[in-house]
């Protein structure tokens, strides 16, 4: 008879997988707007701008 499914564990590895992607990509925007600041490119608007 198998073993039950141990969804806990599956959602473990799920948000793990998940918090590394998200970790990669943060790093990888970091690096590339590290390269963009040496370059001496400077964005016009801010990411954060919002109208109200």
């Amino acid at each position: 008879m198998p073993r039950p499914t141990n969804y806990n564990q599956e959602r473990r590895d799920r948000d793990r997988a998940k918090a590394m992607k998200k970790a990669d990509k943060l790093a990888a925007k970091a690096e590339a707007k590290e390269r963009g600041k040496s370059e001496g490119e400077v964005e016009a608007t801010p990411e954060a701008e919002t109208e109200l």
